[in-house]
């Protein structure tokens, strides 16, 4: 942690976590955990990222170095937070930790029992003592510990491909999470490298293609102005971001509410 490791947690004082769903597979919740992840450590916040997509293994891609413990080993071997956290390496003030799921299939196995599931909650609650921010890259509801994410988290965002598979998928998403009592606080249309935009007309916020389109060209935030203003707009719905007026402007006047 940073040396304001307890300080300044948000408007309210508590941290805020909040879980990036997938629609579907394939959907862009990784990349976008990753990318809100940077933009609000560009802000000076020290955050978390902890993996729920526990087969694609996406945030694994991200971490320098050595992954052990990885998150499927904590929750199933009780191993500890500050043990499995990856500092990615990203020129920000704040600072992105990263514990990804990294894992032979009978972990993953393991690591999506009950029990489990309820160890994992028990990890994004103690990032959240630790942390400004902590987001949960989250895949399509349908297993243990995507369920925990979304109602351990305080905010949800959904996000779905730009495509007209994403305009179908959505839906469907959005009522399986009210299913289980949550209503997302934003709905995203990702429309991924080389995708369109607007097939998604429901959506509250677009992101753009990006250039950035490997792990090691990640984060993109602050490269390209549309793609950053889309992530800051993701940022502004669900974590309350409000304009800085001192600032001399452009996306670095978004400041980070984070009011749980």
């Amino acid at each position: 942690m940073s040396d304001r490791e307890g300080t300044e947690r948000g408007l309210d004082g508590d941290a805020t976590a909040l879980a990036l769903v997938g629609a579907v597979g394939g959907a862009g919740a990784t990349r976008l955990t990753v990318e809100a992840g940077a933009a609000l450590a560009h802000e000076g916040r020290d955050v978390a990222l902890l993996d729920a997509a526990y087969a694609t293994q996406g945030l694994a891609d991200h971490c320098p170095g050595r992954i052990d413990p990885d998150v499927t080993a904590c929750v199933t071997e009780e191993r500890p937070l500050d043990e499995g956290l990856v500092t990615l390496p990203f020129d920000t003030d704040g600072r992105v930790a990263c514990l990804p799921a990294y894992a032979p299939f009978e972990r993953l196995a393991r690591a999506k029992a009950p029990e489990a599931a309820g160890r994992l909650e028990g990890l994004v609650e103690r990032a959240t003592d630790r942390f400004d921010a902590v987001l949960v890259d989250t895949p399509p509801v349908a297993a243990n510990q995507a369920v925990a994410a979304v109602t351990t988290g305080d905010r949800v965002v959904l996000v779905t491909p730009d495509s007209r598979r994403g305009a179908d998928a959505l839906p469907r998403a959005a009522d399986r999470l009210r299913d289980i009592g949550v209503v997302p606080d934003c709905e995203v249309a990702n429309a991924g490298p080389g995708g369109t935009e607007g097939t998604v007309q429901r959506a509250d916020v677009t992101v753009p293609p990006s250039e950035a389109t490997s792990p090691d060209a990640a984060p993109a935030y602050g490269d390209d102005a549309a793609f950053t203003s889309a992530v800051a707009s993701v940022l502004e719905r669900t974590l309350d971001i409000v304009p800085d007026p001192d600032d001399g402007g452009g996306l670095g006047e978004y400041v980070p509410g984070l009011s749980g």
